[in-house]
């Protein structure tokens, strides 16, 4: 039978499609087989799981051998996977370390699985160490335990369909859809997509329409409408951060009809948003598309944290090491520690997003270049070859029976992943040329640390970009190296290594023991410190220049001791005291020196000693506790004190709100206090006015309790002219229609501390730390899973960095489009 190829080709790669009304492929007598192996099957080697699924309708039930419906096999009796038709069952062959190569005994569903001409849907399902398990029609119907792992799997193998290459196992029937993941699917998601396959039309264009809300539309009014249309400002007392009856009931959305909805007339015609750009063309055609797809609105509240970003462009797969992570590597992986005048060579990384480990803003420009170049020259010149080379060779000989596996060996360690057969070519080829100058087996050494140390491999981040824009499982070295990255700053060791090369890191249980076990290293330690000071930008200190005429009793040092008190305080927040990170706004004490405690004014500054930091309990008359009234934080307000400053940070950082530029007309230049005029009041006149209420009232109370703490952090019943300051005022949730009152800095503090969207921050926060960019409408959903699991566990540092480590956002990746 002559098919068409295109068609064959568009199905097969598509991604587990349950639409049932799409191109189905015949098969009859002639096998199909694709060009590439799937990159699913492949990282199904190094994931040590799979699930592969199939919807088919067979012609008869007397075709047997098995008759081949999917195999990845090279004949009749040599295979990785085949899925076929014995007679009146199915049978999967799985090939192991185990095993066969041609993975017999198969296992096989109940007599009378195949009735010809009924549509079936098949399930095959398998972890190495664990067992493989069949599902027909949702129902598990067979399992047995596999034995060895998949590490004899033959990548070059043909994968296709209706045959074998050999001709000899027809099988007549039609494919509807298939799919392969890297992972093993539970009796739950095998159920739901069985059900889902049968889905009536209308049912799937909702769904598709919800899911168009979720991906698109939700940005588009967190982008255009919320400014002005949330909870608490409602102008015109319209909401559209909720999903509400009334938006249906007066015709502001009427599903199937976009010219009907009110909506929509005022996007038409530009009359919303008002005041700033329009939606353009292609915006219009979504939230057209959207209403006339039935308008439908899935989720109870649009949260511009969640969806203030879209999903696309945002997955990196090339991260440059930040200097921080390559000094580190530098140290673990070939023993060397770099000194200051050698890390100064080395451009400092620039922060965007909030982070300084943000992939999209680590570029690489000729300071770069120069400064690796010189760097692996000096690196090489400083390892101990003999111990270095050690756990990676047999011994010093430099025949290519031995240094070909040795580099095979080393260069995977290095490179944190397997070599290709080029890059070991390349890799012999330069020792190779060693021995015709005179060099030995240490020279040989040297030059491959000097070519490994400046590899792309070793100064990226470097994963799969294949994968058709599909979520799929990190590979176990990937996973390697975004869990030692998250956790220490550094190359996988030792140990995570090999369990990665075994294919045994992505196990539940072994993640999680290894992720335990690494936050008991003092690499731990020290990326927590890394993270606390890029996420509270203390960096900014060394350039703290207050105004003479506001501060003339400055002291530089006081700069450095702020930062000092707040890395001391999270130190022991998060590993003396392991209490929750919560703790971090409003614990009642802090570590300071006595010229910080003068400078706050500290009742026991005199029992201090003079250069040495020291835990002070603080009395809640101060109004101090937690980071929110250190200086490190404090300052950043300015000489004035800016509530502007000091709102937005609680906002975004603490209450993940979200608050558009303003207009370009505005005149945002700070405004002086005078006498008779304090910040609150100048902030007053923002929130009370018609024009700039709508945003400021969001953030500026927000920075009230902080009012009697001066740009500098020194608390004061009255500022530098003479006017009274107060410290109550009122916090506003994101979502909220109505404000909670506070009457201290103390009661602020609690509120924070004690609200459950701050504890969600803090362990946002953590989260995009880990995965190097802004967080999207796909992450969320891991993102608050992790964090209830981190509550139950107690709500630590630790317990945050674990859920964490366990969830999606590490074990799985969004995949580039093929182009």
């Amino acid at each position: 039978m002559k098919t068409n190829r295109a068609i064959i080709v568009g199905l097969l790669f598509a991604w587990c499609s349950t639409a049932l009304g799409s191109e189905e492929l015949q098969l009859s007598g002639e096998g199909v087989w694709l060009d590439e192996v799937p990159s699913e099957a492949l990282r199904s080697r190094d994931t040590g799981e799979f699930t592969v699924a199939v919807w088919f309708t067979a012609a008869n039930a007397k075709q047997e051998g098995p008759a081949r419906i999917l195999t990845w096999s090279k004949g009749s009796v040599s295979r990785n996977l085949t899925i076929g038709q014995e007679e009146d069952r199915i049978e999967v062959r799985l090939r192991s370390s185990g095993s066969n190569r041609n993975g017999t005994p198969g296992l096989q569903t109940p007599r009378s699985s195949v009735v010809p001409g009924k549509l079936t849907y098949l399930v095959a399902t398998g972890q190495v160490g664990g067992k493989l398990k069949l599902y027909l029609d949702g129902r598990e119907v067979a399992s047995r335990d596999i034995r060895g792992d998949f590490s004899n799997w033959e990548t070059d193998y043909p994968f296709g369909f209706g045959n074998e290459i050999g001709g000899s196992r027809d099988w007549t029937g039609t494919l509807s859809s298939w799919s392969w993941e890297a992972r093993i699917w539970s009796a739950d998601e095998i159920s739901s997509r069985f059900s889902d396959g049968f889905l009536p039309k209308e049912e799937r264009l909702l769904s598709e329409n919800a899911e168009l809300f979720e991906t698109q539309i939700a940005n588009l009014l967190v982008t255009h409408c919320l400014e002005c249309h949330e909870s608490s400002t409602a102008k015109g007392k319209l909401d559209l951060s909720k999903r509400l009856a009334s938006h249906y009931e007066d015709e502001l959305l009427v599903p199937g009809d976009a010219m009907a909805s009110l909506f929509w007339e005022s996007i038409e015609y530009d009359d919303m948003p008002h005041d700033r750009t329009p939606l353009s063309a292609a915006e219009k055609e979504l939230v057209r598309n959207w209403i006339e797809g039935g308008a439908s609105w899935p989720v109870e509240f649009v949260d511009p944290a969640i969806y203030s970003r879209s999903d696309e462009g945002f997955e990196p797969w090339v991260r440059r090491l930040t200097r921080a992570e390559y000094v580190a590597t530098v140290r673990d992986v070939f023993g060397v520690q770099l000194s200051d005048s050698q890390i100064e060579r080395i451009p400092p990384d620039v922060r965007a997003d909030g982070f300084s480990n943000t992939a999209y803003n680590l570029t690489v420009d000729l300071d770069h270049i120069e400064a690796y170049e010189a760097l692996a020259r000096e690196i090489a010149a400083a390892v101990d070859p003999d111990e270095l080379s050690k756990p990676f060779r047999e011994n010093r000989q430099l025949t290519d029976k031995k240094m070909i596996p040795m580099i095979e060996r080393f260069g995977a360690y290095v490179l944190r992943g397997p070599l290709t057969k080029e890059e070991v070519s390349i890799y012999r080829g330069i020792t190779t040329l060693i021995p015709t100058v005179g060099g030995g087996f240490d020279e040989s050494i040297r030059s491959l640390v000097q070519a490994m140390a400046q590899a792309p491999r070793f100064l990226y981040r470097i994963e799969s970009h294949r994968g058709g824009g599909r979520s799929v499982p990190a590979s176990n070295f990937e996973l390697a190296s975004r869990l030692s990255y998250f956790v220490w700053g550094s190359a996988p060791d030792r140990r995570l290594f090999e369990l990665a090369a075994k294919g045994e890191l992505s196990r539940e249980k072994v993640l999680r023991a290894e992720t335990e076990r690494m936050l008991k290293d003092q690499r731990a330690q020290q990326q927590s410190d890394r993270f606390i000071g890029d996420w509270l930008h203390l960096d900014r200190l060394a350039n703290l220049q207050p105004s003479e005429s506001h501060f003339p009793n400055w002291d530089a040092s006081l700069a450095d001791a702020m930062e000092a008190e707040t890395r001391a305080f999270f130190r022991e927040i998060v590993w003396k005291d392991q209490r929750p990170l919560s703790d971090l706004l409003n614990a009642r004490f802090t570590v300071v020196d006595r010229s910080l405690a003068n400078h706050y004014g500290l009742e026991n500054a005199g029992e201090l000693g003079e250069d040495r930091f020291q835990r002070v309990s603080l009395s809640a008359e101060s109004g101090r506790g937690g980071v929110l009234t250190q200086g490190s934080v404090l300052t950043i307000g300015g000489d004035e004190a800016s509530m502007v400053t000091r709102g937005l940070f609680v906002l975004n950082e603490l209450l993940r709100g979200i608050i558009q530029d303003p207009p370009p007309c505005v005149d945002t230049t700070p405004v002086d206090s005078e006498p008779g005029l304090t910040q609150r009041a100048i902030a007053m006149e923002r929130v009370e006015s018609r024009a700039c209420g709508g945003c400021h009232a969001k953030f500026e109370p927000l920075a009230f309790g902080f009012e009697r703490f001066d740009g500098l952090g020194s608390w004061a019943a009255a500022d530098h002219h003479g006017n009274a300051l107060r410290e109550d005022g009122e916090i506003l949730i994101p979502g909220d229609a109505e404000p909670i009152a506070y009457d201290s800095t103390g009661e602020l503090l609690d509120l924070l501390a004690g609200h459950e969207r701050v504890q969600q921050s803090l362990t946002w926060r953590i989260a995009q730390w880990a995965v190097g960019r802004p967080l999207t409408p796909g992450d969320a959903e891991a993102v608050l899973s992790a964090h209830q699991a981190a509550i139950e566990a107690g709500g630590r540092y630790q317990d945050v960095v674990t859920a964490i480590a366990m969830s999606d956002l590490l074990r799985r990746t969004r995949t580039a489009v093929a182009e």
